[in-house]
């Protein structure tokens, strides 16, 4: 009998984590363990950064000692280089776990008896490999090795050799390389012995810039596709991974109090759910910045922590802004629960902001998050990449049940139900400020035009910026809409001129009755004193009726009697 066949075991390629954020879960876990990995890109993109941090952190954190052969910098400009990222090559070097070297290649250096080799360089990462048992190497950069070898096919076969080589030791290998033209390197051949290409770019657009990774491919493994912003900073390398992003989040029932009572009461009388996001919108000068003001203090007076991100004034201005409507931010902030990130957007690209944001919400871990405005970032006609990363940043906030508000300006007239970046389908409560103009003024109206998972009202309200807040005013309604300002307070005036009116009216009635009862009354008691007299007199002669009759047969039987007749 045959033997059946065993089940098919599926294995997962082995990898080394580079413990750069973001980046190990784009790939499924890193680099290609024991293979070579190509970052290649243009000049000042980082690939000399995302090598380096990929051997500091894998001596640091999973205790894999790295070797980095350089071509172009030094040991002490390298090390001078990295020293601003946290990262002490000295100290990891005297420790054996780095091996850091310069190898200067002059052309003469490259012998060539028949063919070309490179015997020289593949000894000298043998001893760094063994003097410090390195399990990943770093080639930086190959331009520099290969000047000396024009033959392109000389060129393949020796880059063959040094990475099958790599392979035969077991090392994990990245190897940075110069962009070329019109291919990913400048010979068009690392990209293909290479097992994982990773292309770093740095791209200016509308005078901003914007760095961004693809990986352009991984042998035996899964990988995202997408172009990912990523970010270099004080903390190094650190990636967004777009694509783990997504409709996974588990929505909240927990409902929290916008600050403003009267809100609240629209809101089916409790307020926005947490995790939700917040659209204010409106044109300048109805509050939306004071709308976020009194949200902002109702967290903070809640025990939460919040993280605003001001585009457009400095914590400072804001602050004293907030202060003439009774909105009292500075003492949140010295307690540690408001913190402010102030930045024009023209700064830096949209990608950067968003690095830079999702990092800050991840450092500071707040309950709600405040961008004021978020129209700012609207430059030229960039409306798609701003709603793009807009997308990433609501969804990464949802993930983490954090509650979000957008204010953002809108222009006048039938638009204003309109945003500039057609976000409203990220929205789930969507309060739109407007001016209302009547008899001469222009005054602060607020209606919701949605709120999802909930009853909401359908009025538009008034408000007012007072000294102890904004103070949401009763609805009145006239023959040409809602009356506001001092339409609102004669309409108040007439109401309370005609309510005295009917309240007099009722009075007067009131009183008309009263006498009418007591007249009534009266006429009642004479009726009856008058019909007791009748019934007296009625009485009497009654009795005096029923005596003579009395008298009248008692006579009559004494006649008889007396005349002797039969009765």
């Amino acid at each position: 009998m045959k033997k059946k066949a065993g089940k098919f075991q599926r294995k997962e390629l082995p990898k080394s984590p580079t413990s750069i954020q973001g980046f190990d879960e784009i790939t499924g876990g890193g680099l290609p363990k024991g293979r070579p990995t190509l970052v290649c890109g243009g000049a000042g993109c980082g690939k000399t950064l995302f090598a380096m941090e990929f051997l500091v952190r894998g001596a640091t954190h999973y205790n894999e000692p790295g070797v980095f052969m350089s071509f172009e910098e030094t040991e002490k400009e390298l090390a001078a280089n990295v020293n601003s990222l946290g990262f002490d090559l000295n100290r990891l070097i005297v420790q054996k776990k780095l091996w850091v070297e310069h190898i200067h290649i002059e052309r003469g250096e490259i012998s060539q008896s028949g063919e070309y080799n490179l015997e020289g360089l593949f000894i000298r990462i043998h001893h760094a490999i063994e003097g410090i048992g390195a399990k990943r190497v770093v080639l930086d950069t190959l331009e520099s090795l290969f000047a000396g070898l024009p033959n392109p096919l000389i060129l393949r076969a020796e880059l063959r050799r040094l990475l099958h080589w790599l392979k035969k030791k077991g090392v994990t290998t990245v190897i940075t390389a110069e962009r070329g033209d019109g291919f990913l390197t400048r010979d068009g051949l690392e990209e293909y012995v290479s097992d994982c290409v990773i292309l770093l770019d740095h791209r200016v657009t509308d005078q901003s810039s914007i760095r961004r990774l693809r990986i352009v491919k991984y042998r035996g493994s899964t990988h995202g596709t997408n172009e990912y912003p990523f970010l270099i900073d004080e903390d190094g390398f650190s990636v967004l991974p777009v694509t783990s992003l997504g409709l996974k989040n588990i929505s909240s029932k927990e409902r929290i109090s916008t600050g403003i009572p009267r809100l609240d009461t629209m809101l089916s009388g409790k307020g926005y759910y947490r995790g939700s996001t917040i659209l204010v919108s409106g044109t300048a000068g109805t509050g939306k910045t004071s709308l976020a003001a009194q949200f902002v203090e109702a967290a903070c007076k809640r025990g939460e922590r919040v993280l605003y991100f001001a585009f457009e004034e400095s914590p400072s201005q804001y602050m004293r802004n907030m202060s003439s409507i009774g909105i009292h931010l500075e003492p949140w902030v010295k307690k540690g629960l408001l913190h402010f990130h102030a930045t024009r957007p023209t700064l830096h690209g949209l990608e950067h902001h968003l690095t830079t944001t999702i990092k800050l919400i991840t450092k500071n871990e707040p309950q709600i998050v405040i961008l004021d405005p978020i129209d700012a970032f609207v430059i030229g006609g960039n409306e798609t990449e701003v709603k793009i990363m807009l997308l990433r940043l609501v969804d990464f906030l949802k993930m983490r049940n954090i509650t979000v508000v957008f204010a953002s300006l809108t222009t006048g007239g039938e638009k204003q139900e309109l945003t500039d970046m057609a976000i409203s389908s990220l929205i789930d409560t969507w309060l739109l400020l407007r001016d209302i103009e009547i008899g001469g003024e222009r005054n602060r109206g607020l209606y919701i035009l949605k709120s999802r998972g909930m009853a909401h009202s359908n009025q538009i309200r008034e408000f007012i910026l007072t000294s102890h807040g904004i103070e949401l005013l009763d609805v009145y309604v006239g023959p040409e809409g809602v009356l506001t300002g001092s339409a609102r307070l004669s309409q108040e005036a007439k109401n309370q001129a005609d309510q005295l009116l009917r309240h007099q009216e009722i009075e007067r009635k009131q009183s008309g009755i009263k006498l009418k009862r007591e007249a009534t009354e009266a006429q009642i008691v004479v009726l009856k004193s008058e019909f007791k007299a009748e019934e007296s007199e009625t009485l009497k002669l009654i009795a005096m009726e029923k005596a003579r009759n009395e008298r009248f047969t008692l006579d009559k039987a004494k006649m008889s009697k007396s005349r002797k007749g039969d009765v």
